[in-house]
């Protein structure tokens, strides 16, 4: 659902909007909708849950591999 606001936006880098205004322009999308849709996505990307590193899982990677972290801390480290 959308409704009229009328919104006033601090710190927006002059190039930034530009492009953005001009891309919406060849898309034929209202600014507007344009930034609905940027703050959706802006949104999702935030609520999606990253995994930290305590979580990961360690995992197979086949027979032949059992020293690949030995070898490449030589390779690395000498």
């Amino acid at each position: 659902m959308y409704y009229i606001m009328q919104l006033s936006v601090r710190n927006v880098a002059k190039k930034t909007f530009k492009e953005f205004k001009a891309r919406t322009v060849e898309e034929g999308v209202p600014v507007g909708t344009a930034l609905t849709l940027a703050m959706e996505e802006w949104l999702e990307r935030r609520n999606t849950k990253r995994k930290k590193y305590l979580e990961l899982k360690p995992w197979d990677w086949g027979t032949g591999t059992e020293r690949t972290s030995k070898d490449i801390d030589k390779i690395v480290y000498g």
